[in-house]
């Protein structure tokens, strides 16, 4: 007779990691350009935005989907 042992990693969604990391970038860009739009400079925003949101975007993918690798 055999044991069957669970997994325990959670499975590796590449569209959901990819989703997740589409989202986080796109929500600091328009988060950004909104307070650049605030600030009177919408390009410096963006350019804030993104230099924040890669990162943030990287760590967010690599939180939700630490078990799994």
């Amino acid at each position: 007779m055999q044991s069957v042992v669970a997994a325990e990693r959670t499975p590796l969604d590449p569209i959901g990691a990819g989703a997740l990391l589409a989202g986080v970038l796109f929500a600091c860009v328009g988060l950004g350009a909104a307070l650049g739009v605030a600030a009177g400079s919408v390009e410096a925003g963006i350019a804030v935005g993104s230099v924040i949101g890669i990162p943030a975007a990287i760590l967010a993918v690599y939180f939700r989907y630490r078990d799994s690798i």
